[in-house]
């Protein structure tokens, strides 16, 4: 038997230089966005990320896609 990877659903998470401390070190912060279409490119999903952090003052550091999957038995 086969198993097969059903997906179920992923999330985007982007990172972003929110400023620097005391030391100068920099501060990272992380926003979500969950129920990302499955079908969704990765190409797509980062031309998104690209588009609303153009117009915001913060640098993004990390755009991380995460998929979850079932894996069941055909």
């Amino acid at each position: 038997m086969a198993v097969v990877a059903v997906p179920l659903n992923s999330a985007l998470v982007v990172a972003y230089q929110e400023g620097t401390n005391s030391a100068g070190a920099p501060i990272s912060r992380q926003k979500s966005l969950s129920y990302v279409r499955p079908d969704a490119t990765e190409q797509a999903l980062f031309e998104v990320v690209q588009a609303l952090f153009g117009l915001s003052l913060h640098p993004v550091l990390d755009v991380i896609l995460r998929k979850n999957f079932e894996l069941i038995m055909e």
